[in-house]
């Protein structure tokens, strides 16, 4: 579409004559404003244009307005621009249906422009011009322009117009203005247009207040899917998946139809759950379901939730059944082979797309460069990063930068890595300085690490993933007090260490585990397999626990006794006396593993003969045999 402006007028065609001789029949406006009607075709409206010019009828105010509209649906927005200046008396209505041809497109900062134009001509905004302006009422200023448009409602008595008072209450529910919202939304009482709740249901999801979002979703009387999609939504977007799948299962009980973004959704909320057969459950809803097809969206949700739920072969099938593949498909599958540590195939997936024609995005880039840096492929990340701007004109992101420093630190190449934070044009954010400190922690560079730790501290810049690493850091070279020092001061600043938890499904069911933890009704049964596990792992293949990993000033026995009951242990415990010999084991933590776990994780497959299919936080583990798809850089 275009908004150009200056844009030019059709001129008058040549005047086109029948077979028999004769000039077709006068075109009258009324003739004229028919025609337009419902035109939606940028050529058509062209030429009933200078239909109209030839016929003199152009400048009639209803088929000039016509034009306008008919321009303004086939994306030519410049044309109905030029038609807005050049009527030398436009009315309130020519502007309304302007601003809402810009504004219904995205193109707020235009829309306001118009409006303001308008107003200047001393025109006063009807329920329409209101209704077509709040939209755009977005972004930066918006919630101030949005309370003057409030405050002409009001003035001109047409705040309670239903049309204008929901259009209100979507500009205050999209800014966040939570109250504002409400107290719009508690006027509208006792039947609210279903509009309204949506936008309510939307401003208390995106704020974060999900229990009141619920609570004002269980008192509606009537829901339709676009209300269940909002509360849907609002449990995924906050990381409460569970209740997402039931909500969506209790949507089906209750009658109403999914649609493609309700499938979407619990999606994502199997994926967030790492639940295999739910994920599968609703593979089969949409081979079945009336209402939603397999497409390049739904494609594109399945292939993320099997991945992130470890079941790469399932992912890779639903990519090559897909018939149309847009670049957001390819995204999806290069992102899966990187998380599961193929690397390599991932690049191969890069230079397919690239042989169809597609032409490569942020996303894309973000997904190769995690590739490399799953794999240490220090070259290649070098490489497409700097193809980023000078091949495919794409200016990096901070998330790319990201990527590109914990490629390096990872390689140990953390020197270059500090140079390349240095460097940027941006202000490096948190994940850049824990991928650092990670990367000093790990090959032991403990003086740019501290040097780092103090740079952040002082700065006021630490958060509780950085704390942590540089307690760390001060543990792994035995500098107690120092250590002390710091967990004084997370103490001080109220920052809590998350707690490791670790998942694991066993017949639909999942259960959770943290260190140490007891509270399972098979506990005894969960830690006597594991002692056993340990016992076998220790005897019959020389297993030394890591003890050097405990970063706490105890003796080496109770290092060892508190590795043993790590939450990724007890889950293996529990999966191998709960599930038939030779199961694969699944397991979903939320932290990264550590290297004894790693090691214990590579052992029990070899001496159990199963697969054990571990996603920590960054990436997924198949350990197989005695080894990890990873080959032990992670």
């Amino acid at each position: 579409m275009s908004t150009a402006a200056g844009a030019v007028l059709p001129s008058p065609a040549p005047t086109r004559h029948s077979s028999s001789g004769g000039q077709h029949a006068t075109l009258t406006a009324d003739r004229a404003a028919a025609l337009l009607a419902g035109c939606a075709s940028a050529r058509r409206t062209s030429e009933l244009h200078a239909a109209a010019v030839r016929a003199g009828v152009d400048r009639d105010k209803a088929v000039d307005f016509r034009l306008q509209r008919a321009y303004a649906a086939s994306g030519r927005l410049d044309l109905a621009v030029a038609l807005l200046r050049r009527s030398p008396d436009p009315t309130a209505v020519f502007y309304t249906s302007t601003i809402h041809a810009h504004s219904s497109r995205g193109l707020h900062l235009a829309a306001l422009a118009l409006l303001s134009d308008m107003l200047s001509q001393g025109l006063l905004p009807t329920t329409h011009t209101l209704s077509a302006s709040l939209p755009a009422c977005n972004g930066r200023g918006g919630l101030a322009v949005g309370r003057a448009l409030h405050g002409y409602a009001v003035k001109l008595a047409l705040s309670g117009d239903s049309y204008v008072a929901t259009a209100l209450l979507g500009m205050y529910a999209r800014a966040g203005d939570a109250a504002a919202a409400r107290a719009l939304f508690d006027e509208m009482q006792p039947d609210p247009h279903l509009v309204s709740v949506t936008a309510m249901l939307t401003c208390y999801a995106k704020m974060g207040a999900v229990d009141d979002a619920r609570s004002l979703f269980n008192g509606l009387p009537k829901k339709d899917f676009i209300c269940w999609n909002a509360m849907i939504d609002g449990y995924t977007q906050h990381g409460r998946p569970n209740e997402a799948l039931r909500l969506f299962r209790r949507m089906l009980r209750s009658g109403v139809e999914p649609d493609e973004v309700s499938v979407v959704l619990a999606l994502s909320a199997v994926a967030q759950l790492g639940t295999t057969e739910s994920g599968k459950w609703l593979h089969s809803f949409v081979k079945n379901s009336p209402r939603v097809r397999l497409n390049a969206r739904i494609g594109t949700a399945l292939i993320d939730m099997y991945y992130k739920c470890g079941s790469l072969e399932d992912a890779v099938a639903v990519f090559d059944g897909l018939n149309d593949k847009d670049i957001v498909v390819w995204n999806a599958m290069i992102n899966g082979y990187a998380m599961h540590g193929h690397s390599r195939k991932a690049i191969e997936m890069f230079d397919q797309l690239r042989a169809q024609g597609l032409w490569p995005t942020d996303i894309t880039f973000l997904g190769i460069l995690n590739a490399c840096s799953h794999s240490g492929l220090v070259d290649e990340g070098r490489k497409f990063f700097k193809s980023m701007e000078q091949e495919y004109g794409i200016e990096p992101k901070i998330e790319h930068y990201g990527c590109v420093v914990d490629l390096l630190g990872r390689a140990g190449l953390i020197e270059e890595a500090f140079d390349l934070v240095q460097s940027m044009k941006m202000k490096p954010d948190a994940v850049m300085w824990v991928s650092l400190l990670a990367a000093c922690r790990l090959h032991k560079n403990m003086a740019l690490g501290q040097r780092i730790a103090d740079y952040l501290v002082a700065n006021g810049l630490a958060n509780s993933g950085m704390y942590i690493l540089l307690s760390n850091i001060y543990a792994a070279v035995g500098k107690w007090q120092e250590v002390g020092r710091v967990r004084s001061m997370m103490k001080a600043s109220g920052i809590q260490k998350e707690p490791g938890c670790s998942a694991i499904e066993i017949g639909r069911q999942v259960t959770e585990f943290v260190a140490g933890d007891t509270s399972h009704p098979r506990t005894d049964e969960i830690h006597a397999k594991l002692e056993e596990v340990m016992k076998g792992l220790v005897e019959e293949h020389g297993h030394v626990p890591q003890t050097e990993l405990v970063l706490h000033d105890l003796d080496e026995s109770a290092k060892e006794k508190a590795l043993a009951v790590h939450s990724e242990k007890l889950a293996v415990a529990f999966g191998l006396i709960s599930s038939p010999p030779g199961a694969a084991i699944k397991i979903v933590k939320n932290l990264r593993a550590c290297a004894d776990c790693h090691a214990v994780l590579k052992l029990v497959s070899k001496i159990t003969g199963r697969k054990i299919v571990f996603r920590d936080r960054n990436r997924f583990h198949h350990f197989v045999d005695g080894a990890c798809s990873c080959g032990d850089y992670w």
